[in-house]
């Protein structure tokens, strides 16, 4: 237990980085770092190097798990199941795939062209921007371990349900014709070496960070600027854990936001600092990374209106049911 805290000190949550910046921001920049500036820019040096620290070691770890399945690999594992089953493999696959919603829709369009069936595929779809092995280390070093599993477990269980939902619809026909066009399409699954692995998982941290670096840059300073600069009054009367609309308001401020989750955690951290209901932000985080503006008007050109809607009523019911879940028991994470 010493040693797991230890590590949880030292490597996740880096309160000796933190201590470190606050010396910098003094010593360097001959600012007071308990002032609202000098703060601000601790916070933002230290947030900043923590993320993008963690987000490469992450990255490279799970894209070597990655590249033992491939998109052909993967619809092979995914083919020999049927059901709840399938959807729950579908959702767990989607946790070691570090995609957003955008880069997620053309395995989706490759799966069900596929001849994959159609609740499997939304379940990938649901869960691989939502939930994947990074954000659950990250969330842990923001906010502690209850959260970040209890995070992992709901947004699984949300992919699980909503794929069964959509596959129990019988909407296949709701489907673009041309994305089952591109089932014949099937490329034989490539051999790879250590090296090979180690290579892929170098470009994969490299094409990760140039997607999210600026991201995660906005993020940081949105949450610097949350944390040091505006009221907590102010915050908590927009989205207090007392007030009931707070988990639809974060909702619909996160749909049009276009982010990876990596550049929504030090808003959210700093939002929980600021007495924002755990649920409120939660809920905020997930209508980013699922149901952002730019993935929809994507999944526009493939999916018709019909299941369109049930899609996005699928995930919004189930964000306000995790939202007001977590805002009420909070207590048990917090």
């Amino acid at each position: 237990m010493a040693v797991f805290s230890w590590f949880n000190e030292v490597f996740l949550k880096m309160t000796w980085l933190n201590n470190f910046m606050g010396g910098i921001v003094e010593n360097v920049f001959q600012l007071d770092s308990t002032s609202r500036i000098g703060a601000s820019l601790q916070f933002f040096l230290y947030d900043t190097l923590k993320i993008f620290f963690l987000l490469s070691v992450l990255i490279f770890g799970i894209s070597y798990i990655q590249s033992y399945f491939p998109p052909e690999r993967t619809k092979k594992i995914l083919g020999r199941y049927k059901g709840i089953n399938a959807s729950i493999l579908s959702a767990l696959l989607g946790t070691v795939t570090p995609f957003c919603s955008c880069s997620s829709i053309p395995l989706f369009i490759g799966f069900t062209g596929a001849g994959l069936p159609l609740g499997t595929t939304f379940s990938f779809l649901i869960s691989s921007p939502l939930v994947d092995l990074a954000s659950v280390i990250l969330l842990a070093s923001i906010f502690n371990w209850s959260i970040a599993l209890a995070y992992v477990l709901v947004g699984l269980v949300l992919a699980v349900l909503g794929g069964g939902v959509i596959g129990r619809a019988g909407m296949e026909n709701q489907v673009e014709s041309f994305v089952y066009g591109a089932s014949s399409i099937d490329v034989e699954e490539v051999k790879l070496s250590p090296k090979d692995r180690y290579n892929y998982s170098v470009e994969q941290v490299k094409e990760v960070i140039q997607k999210v670096w600026l991201y995660v840059l906005l993020g940081v300073g949105i949450g610097a600027l949350i944390h040091n600069w505006i009221p907590q009054e102010l915050i908590t009367a927009l989205l207090g854990q007392d007030k009931w609309y707070s988990v639809p308001l974060a909702t619909l401020i996160g749909a049009p936001i276009y982010a990876d989750i990596f550049g929504t955690l030090p808003i959210a951290e700093a939002l929980l600092a600021k007495g924002v209901g755990l649920g409120t932000v939660l809920a905020f985080m997930m209508s980013v990374t699922v149901l952002s503006l730019p993935s929809l008007i994507m999944l526009k050109k493939v999916i018709k209106p019909r299941l369109m809607s049930l899609f996005v009523g699928i995930v919004v019911i189930g964000i306000f049911i995790i939202g007001f879940g977590f805002n009420e028991f909070s207590s048990v994470f917090i």
